[in-house]
């Protein structure tokens, strides 16, 4: 199978080819039409986009996508128990209600057509006992969108009625986008840290904490980040949480970071320095610079 393109190849794409106004609507309207190089009309408020192209046309893309999954259900359940949990195997599979052998047959089925990969925290727990579970991830935000919105509530939009789905998105909206604005986030410190590159970035967790971004740079630096996708500026309070979840983890970050989509506290601003550093979404553009029809990625299905 080709190699599918990666997250921030479909951004470039969906940014060159939809151009969002502002990076804060690019990444709300990516989070749900990520990966399908529709044109989205981005004067168009989201919900009202949702209706018309997506839920409009249930049935047209529920048989693509059984095309892909050949109607497992098996498989369409874990796909939903991923996207409305926190990713990882075993509560994916306790959401789904399969068994673990029927699950891992339908996760490897999922590999092998592109619909999911794997991710592993990027250091081993403290307690070399702990048996850590990998995460489970879409390859497209729009599958996440569509099994976490759209699939879980089939009978009532197969039917017409789009209650209970608009409700769901509304109620798990900003929370639903924050996996997006982390793995962009994680991007940006990639293009970010010139001076000494990152060599490797991912996520950590254990049965006891969670690190949103865990990073190593050439010369050895251990660099540890925080993100914050809300409508309040990060406060000193992120930066104090940060390091309590790295002491959990017994790990020693060299660098602290912290990533917030309003800004920051003067209190926070005023102790950045070369330990601390601060990313705001003015950085994000420094992901779609330089944009041409190279990075188009051409649509492969209907265009909805």
């Amino acid at each position: 199978m080709a190699k599918h393109p990666t997250l921030l190849e479909q951004f470039r794409s969906f940014y060159f080819q939809n151009k969002p106004t502002d990076i804060e609507q690019a990444i709300k309207y990516f989070s749900v039409f990520g990966g399908m190089s529709w044109n989205v009309d981005m004067d168009v408020p989201l919900e009202e986009l949702i209706e018309s192209k997506v839920l409009n046309n249930y049935k047209y893309i529920h048989a693509d996508i059984t095309k892909i999954t050949e109607s497992d259900r098996h498989s369409h359940l874990l796909l939903s128990g991923i996207a409305m949990g926190d990713r990882r195997t075993h509560s994916a599979l306790k959401k789904a209600r399969i068994s673990r052998s029927d699950g891992e047959y339908a996760m490897e089925n999922l590999f092998e057509r592109g619909l999911l990969q794997a991710e592993y925290s990027l250091e081993s727990p403290p307690n070399s006992e702990d048996n850590i579970d990998e995460k489970l991830n879409f390859t497209t935000p729009f599958m996440r969108f569509w099994f976490s919105f759209v699939s879980p509530y089939f009978k009532g939009i197969r039917d017409g009625d789009y209650k209970e789905s608009k409700e769901s998105f509304a109620n798990r909206q900003q929370e639903f986008s924050e996996l997006v604005f982390l793995k962009l986030a994680q991007e940006v410190m990639k293009k970010s840290f010139k001076e000494d590159p990152i060599t490797e970035i991912g996520s950590y967790w254990d049965r006891n904490t969670e690190i949103d971004i865990l990073a190593k740079t050439k010369s050895g630096k251990i660099v540890a980040g925080i993100c914050k996708n809300s409508t309040s500026k990060a406060k000193k309070t992120e930066l104090t949480k940060l390091k309590e979840q790295c002491e959990k983890a017994e790990l020693t970050a060299d660098i602290n970071v912290v990533i917030s989509k309003n800004g920051f506290s003067n209190e926070l601003k005023n102790i950045k320095g070369a330990d601390l550093r601060l990313f705001s979404l003015k950085n994000f553009k420094s992901l779609v610079e330089d944009l041409s029809e190279r990075d188009f990625i051409e649509c492969t299905g209907k265009r909805y």
